[in-house]
């Protein structure tokens, strides 16, 4: 594997596991006051282009990772939706 794979995988681990402590937090507390709609809304639609980047370059880092966190980033912005109170 070449350096510029271990720095991928790298990145990808540290910044997909940054995410996991605020989604695990969101998934027990169900507490989506703090989360903006907006910012979620493209948040998800970004990783989800990233994912399909990735994807196009085969690219393995970007794939997992994204996969990852488009799973995560959806789920909450559901929460979100569905725990919304008007």
């Amino acid at each position: 594997m070449q350096l510029s794979d271990w720095i991928g995988y790298i990145a990808a681990f540290l910044t997909t596991a940054s995410f996991v402590p605020q989604a695990w937090h969101t998934f027990q507390t169900k507490d989506v006051r703090g989360i903006s709609l907006g910012m979620y809304s493209a948040f998800t639609a970004g990783v989800a282009l990233w994912l399909v980047y990735g994807l196009l370059l085969g690219a393995w880092p970007i794939v997992i990772a994204n996969a990852v966190t488009v799973s995560l980033a959806a789920a909450i912005l559901v929460m979100k939706l569905r725990y919304h109170a008007p």
